[in-house]
């Protein structure tokens, strides 16, 4: 029996004949209601024509989570009286709750961007519901532009709900708008909500900010002594948000004790313990949730938030080479969420785990994943979509183009995209297992070399990293999975079997082809026969079931992750062949391995190498065979390590496998090397005398200042440019560095002169290399300062009776007047000046410091000297 009472209650309802107007006349809308309104339940059932009256339609109702779809479902079927299932079912990953008579269906965005790849039409259906669109997941931005696509090109008639609590309306109703004026109809609703107090809650000393994955245990042992003050200071349930499963688990630990049932709710927890926290219960609960809690569900009994004020968002994790989570400070705007869950049924209270100064601090809003993910998931679906480039989609967001190549790069690799961008008949197979193209290439061709039921454990062991007790080895961490009865263990059955059942349906019996340049399905010299109980030589010992685990962890490990395969240093120390190097942690049984394949690492913001978290031991042909793609083999001529190094090598990304001397390099090999060392270690590598350095300094001068046919020889990068003018025929004669060495600079210096024009003959008249001063000395002009005037140090005593000052190519020099003992007493670019007004200063100053010479009173007027009183009276 339909509950209407229940549905009446909804405040949606009130929005409702607007929004059947909007889509009768449009066929899109955007929908704003916010939590507690009914938008997730009443609405699909009312355009389904289960309540209302209206007609009868196939709807489809897209959440961003598995525990979403099976509580809307659940939530509508109570509604109508009925068990999920009949009018209302589900589809989530591994389980279908539907039957024929259903009409409406929730299912995952994941789901749907799967059923929309098989069926572009979606046949059979009438109106689709994107909900919680705010929070902007990859996948529910993609299937918004498949279906704007679907109804431009092939079925116009279906209709299109962008439904969210709090949403970018106006970008919605532009791209559901489809270039309409004015865009898609936006329809809101009121809703009801009770007031929430905000208590600040900062912890009482600092912590250390996440990072990765990592949350400070301090952070989490208060977010434990905030809960049980709310317990101590409110009535009613109590909501603690957390990033992660992990982070659940530990503060669970922390509360054991208190006054009330503590439940852990997220996308992994059991359906019974997902069933009593989203139901009233007469007991007191503490309910720690990850974020699915914010928007998608209704949680009853909740008067108190805690909110701990972190989140997790997708990062390119380039450590590990795929997609990765990433804790973060969660945004203003998800604070508001998670507040307004404390005030759904009564006035609440939220503690928020840190202060008020800090939350004007925090982002506005949660960045979408299409800006900051891992794309190659994404690519590939385009490319299958047929817009390998997405340029062609209606996004709110269009993908970046740094990591649009890159995902491309990865769907090359794994041979399921062409050159061209096109998907492969392997990348087709690839995109209905759902996984990322990585672990899809593992299982695919995993499967082939092991079996689909070996291939789908490991993958499903690489698919969610295995608690950090199984420890760092795959294969042992295979084993216990397998003997194992935790939590952990019953997620990895499940998945491994939906991965082998996908396997299974994905093949089609014959080898792959890929295409011309891209990594082939893996064919090991060391083929494993799933089922013989064959074990192949792999320099461990041992045989049977063990040893055929640890090649088999390591094939599929390797397979999925050929760029990390890596070679050992010693130590514990390895090379990856993505030249990033990675170490073991003292203890483990990986260290004495000559190569491993590494699954999952994380490398601190400080640190030259990654710390393995997770690999397998494999040998060098599995290696070879999972990376073929980066294998190289030719000649090598380059500069390393301040020399030059010419070498035949076999290379497998970073790592060397065979290296041996050439005795006659490429001479051209061997110019570009020297070349690159100039640049790399600088023009020092040639002979500079002092008279090579002075003309380099006064070419400068004459190029700053006349400029002309005069070179710029003080930029490095302008000289070695012009590398064929100056250093030929030296250049193209050496062969190491010692030979550079040799190379006179100044000499090849001469040659950057402009002697086609005669100006070279000029070089002494404009700029000197010394100029004679009224003593009759010859000082040395220093042309080396960069932007100013040459510099002319000389002894005040030699200047006597010099009006105006020396210039150089019209340029007065810097005039540095020296002590009798030659330290620096004054500092002129005007002489005439300096004899008037400074120089009775400097005579006072040094006159009793310096007795023995000559401080005349009219300096213009006294005779030049380099010599003492006596000398020059002996000279008399």
């Amino acid at each position: 029996m339909i509950r209407t009472a229940d549905l009446d209650a909804l405040p949606v309802r009130e929005a409702l004949p607007a929004l059947v107007s909007a889509l009768d006349a449009h066929g899109t809308a955007v929908l704003c209601a916010p939590p507690g309104t009914g938008k997730t339940t009443l609405v699909p059932l009312v355009l389904a024509g289960l309540v209302g009256g209206g007609p009868r339609r196939k709807v489809i109702v897209a959440e961003p989570r598995r525990i979403a779809a099976r509580a809307a479902a659940r939530r509508m079927a109570w509604l109508l009286g009925e068990q999920a299932g009949g009018s209302v079912g589900f589809t989530v990953r591994g389980e279908r709750v539907a039957g024929p008579d259903t009409v409406v269906e929730v299912v995952t965005t994941g789901v749907l961007l799967q059923r929309l790849q098989r069926d572009q039409e979606l046949a059979g259906v009438d109106v689709v519901v994107l909900d919680e669109c705010h929070e902007r997941h990859l996948d529910a931005d993609t299937v918004a532009a498949f279906l704007l696509d679907v109804r431009e090109t092939l079925r116009p008639e279906l209709r299109l709900v962008a439904a969210s609590a709090t949403t970018d309306a106006a970008g919605w109703a532009h791209v559901l708008g489809q270039g309409r004026p004015g865009g898609a109809p936006v329809v809101e609703a009121a809703g009801v909500s009770y007031p929430v107090e905000t208590v600040w809650a900062p912890p009482p000393r600092p912590v250390r900010p996440p990072h990765g994955m990592r949350v400070d245990p301090a952070q989490l042992a208060h977010v434990a002594s905030v809960v049980r003050r709310a317990l101590a200071e409110r009535s009613g349930d109590v909501l603690c948000f957390l990033p992660g499963v992990g982070e659940i688990a530990r503060v669970a630990g922390q509360l054991a004790g208190v006054e009330a049932e503590v439940l852990q709710l997220h996308g992994r927890a059991p359906a019974a313990v997902q069933d009593a926290a989203l139901s009233a219960q007469s007991r007191r609960r503490v309910i720690l949730s990850t974020a699915v809690a914010e928007s998608s569900l209704t949680v009853p009994g909740v008067r108190v938030v805690v909110d701990c004020g972190l989140a997790r968002e997708p990062r390119v994790d380039h450590a590990r080479g795929l997609g990765a989570l990433a804790t973060v400070r969660a945004s203003r705007a998800a604070g508001r969420q998670r507040a307004g869950r404390a005030g759904r049924e009564a006035p609440g209270a939220v503690y928020r785990c840190w202060s008020q100064a800090e939350d004007g601090r925090l982002p506005a809003f949660p960045s979408p994943e299409i800006r900051i993910a891992d794309l190659a998931q994404f690519a590939l679906q385009a490319a299958c979509w047929g817009d390998p480039d997405a340029s062609g989609l209606a996004l709110l967001d269009p993908p970046p183009a740094g990591a649009m190549a890159a995902a491309r790069e990865v769907l090359a690799a794994v041979g399921a995209v062409d050159p061209a961008g096109r998907v492969t008949p392997r990348g087709q197979r690839m995109a209905r297992l759902g996984l990322h193209p990585r672990m899809a290439r593992a299982l695919l061709d995993g499967s082939a070399a092991l079996g689909p039921r070996r291939a789908a454990e490991i993958v499903a062991l690489l698919s969610e990293e295995p608690p950090r007790e199984y420890g760092d080895d795959l294969a042992a961490a295979w084993r216990r999975a397998r003997a194992g009865g935790d939590a952990y263990a019953a997620r990895w059955r499940a998945e491994a079997k939906r991965l082998e059942r996908a396997a299974g349906a994905a093949e089609t019996g014959a080898s792959p082809r890929t295409p011309s340049g891209a990594a082939p399905a893996v064919q090991p010299a060391r083929r494993l026969r799933a089922g013989s109980g064959q074990s192949p030589v792999s320099g461990r010992g041992g045989a049977g079931e063990e040893a055929l685990s640890d090649d088999a962890a390591g094939l599929v490990a390797a397979l999925a992750f050929p760029e990390r395969v890596a070679k050992a240093k010693g130590q514990g120390a390895f090379l990856m062949a993505n030249g990033t190097g990675a170490e073991l942690a003292d203890g483990s049984a990986l260290r004495s391995a000559p190569w491993v394949a590494v699954a999952v690492a994380d490398r601190g913001p400080h640190s030259a190498s990654a710390r393995v978290r997770l690999a397998a031991v494999i040998d060098e042909d599995t290696a070879r065979g999972a990376a073929r793609h980066l294998l190289t083999s030719g000649e090598e001529v380059r500069w390393e390590d301040g020399d030059l190094v010419a070498r035949a090598a076999e290379r497998l990304g970073a790592i060397a496998l065979a290296v041996r001397p050439l005795k006659n390099p490429d001479p051209e090999l061997v110019r570009a090397a020297l070349l690159d060392g100039l640049r790399d270690d600088g023009l020092g590598l040639l002979r500079w005398s002092a008279d090579a350095r002075a003309l380099r300094d006064r070419l400068g001068f004459l190029h700053r200042t006349l400029g002309g046919g005069w070179p710029d020889v003080q930029d490095d990068e302008a000289l070695l440019e012009r590398a064929d003018d100056w250093l030929e025929p030296e250049l193209s004669r050496a062969r190491r560095r010692a030979d550079l060495g040799r190379i006179d600079a100044g000499q090849a210096l001469n040659r950057l002169l402009p002697w086609a024009t005669g100006e070279a003959a000029r070089l002494d008249e404009l700029a000197p290399e010394r100029i004679e001063v009224p003593s009759g000395s010859r000082i040395r002009v220093d042309y080396s300062a960069e932007h100013g005037q040459p510099v002319l140090a000389v002894k005040l005593q030699e200047l006597f009776g010099l009006a105006e000052t020396p210039k150089v190519a019209g340029v007065p020099v810097l005039v540095h007047l020296l002590s009798p003992a030659g330290r620096p007493a004054a500092v002129t670019a005007d002489l005439a000046s300096f004899w008037q007004g400074g120089y009775r200063a400097v005579r006072a100053e040094l006159r009793g410091r310096y007795p023995k010479h000559p401080w005349p009173e009219d300096p213009a007027t006294a005779e030049p000297t380099r010599h003492t009183n006596a000398r020059l009276r002996r000279q008399q």
